[in-house]
């Protein structure tokens, strides 16, 4: 039997390498854009505990008799600032999420036609884009309901002082925790790669656009396994190879800016404001420039993996093919 995901592998690096060469300037800044909202595969570092308190010397002790027992409780000012400012958070999140569920949209448009137009394909697929964004809040808002259900079952006597925490329970939730994460993985990872295509062929809604595929990845399952274990190798290390390149990057473009700031940190003798003037501007600039880097990186990348993805759908169905003369042209 032949593994279409596997053939595609070699392919898709053919159909990436026509369409980023030669190097067009204009449109590597238009998919650099792109990447700001649908190329990013960051995470979020792991949150740490700990600490110490400072220990006195001898055997004297602070004086905490003038200290409250007890903080008194938030009033209605601070709770509804604190209230604004996860709902700014909040509306900024989902403003992100609503924008890049369009780009999704715009790129495929843009390795379909082999032409880079932001605002051409944004007014035409936006509507669509937006359906992606209603399900992707969905799915979201499903995942962290079940694991958080999970997570306070084995926490509820904990937190309402019935009992202690039980390690055993947390074990097996884990299970859970993991099970979750990986069908809502796949279904978004699906419904991104696959079935964001299928919408834009049939010009049809998202839950129509899974109906129609709905029989292509249950009659050929076998080739949508292949897929998804190759995809998570491929993602992992173009991951890895991606952090390389770009701190290489941040390095090569960090060391005349840490020249500059010391040039800065020279001047705070003479003058505290040039002095942090020129380090704040060589911090900001090392920012930017790392940013656009790891952007220029995920380029390629990412369009590698998108006809991958593009090239494995129109084999296991030729309906849904978007770049049929692109294939036809790097399988000659």
């Amino acid at each position: 039997m032949t593994l279409y995901a596997v053939d595609a592998i070699d392919d898709a690096i053919d159909a990436a390498r026509a369409f980023l060469w030669p190097f067009d300037l204009g449109r590597w800044a238009r998919l650099a854009l792109v990447m700001l909202f649908v190329g990013s595969a960051g995470g979020t570092p792991p949150f740490q505990f700990g600490g110490g308190a400072p220990s006195g010397s001898g055997s004297q002790t602070p004086d905490v008799s003038g200290i409250p027992e007890t903080l008194p409780p938030p009033g209605g000012t601070e709770l509804a600032v604190i209230a604004a400012i996860f709902g700014i958070i909040l509306l900024l999140g989902l403003a992100f999420l609503f924008v890049g569920s369009v780009m999704e949209f715009v790129f495929v448009e843009s390795l379909r036609r082999e032409d880079v137009r932001i605002r051409r394909y944004w007014s035409e697929r936006w509507r669509q884009g937006a359906r992606l964004f209603g399900f992707r809040v969905v799915l979201g808002a499903l995942t962290l309901a079940i694991i958080g259900g999970t997570l306070a079952a084995v926490l509820w006597p904990l937190l309402v002082g019935e009992g202690a925490f039980s390690i055993g329970l947390l074990f097996l939730a884990i299970p859970v925790f993991v099970v979750v994460s990986v069908i809502s993985g796949l279904v978004g990872g699906f419904t991104t790669m696959f079935v964001v295509p299928v919408m834009i062929v049939e010009e049809s809604g998202l839950l129509s656009a899974w109906r129609e595929f709905w029989p292509t990845v249950t009659g050929q399952w076998k080739q949508y396994v292949v897929y998804a274990v190759l995809s998570f190798v491929l993602q992992l290390v173009a991951g890895i190879l991606a952090s390389i390149v770009t701190v290489l990057g941040a390095i090569g473009v960090g060391i005349p800016l840490g020249v500059f700031g010391l040039v800065g940190v020279g001047l705070l003798s003479v003058s505290h404001l040039a002095g942090w003037a020129i380090i704040a501007l060589a911090v900001l600039l090392f920012v930017l420039a790392a940013i656009v880097i790891g952007l220029l990186v995920a380029v390629p990348i990412q369009t590698y993996l998108r006809y991958y993805a593009l090239l494995v759908l129109g084999d296991t169905e030729a309906e849904f093919d978007l770049i049929s003369e692109r294939r036809a042209a790097i399988r000659e």
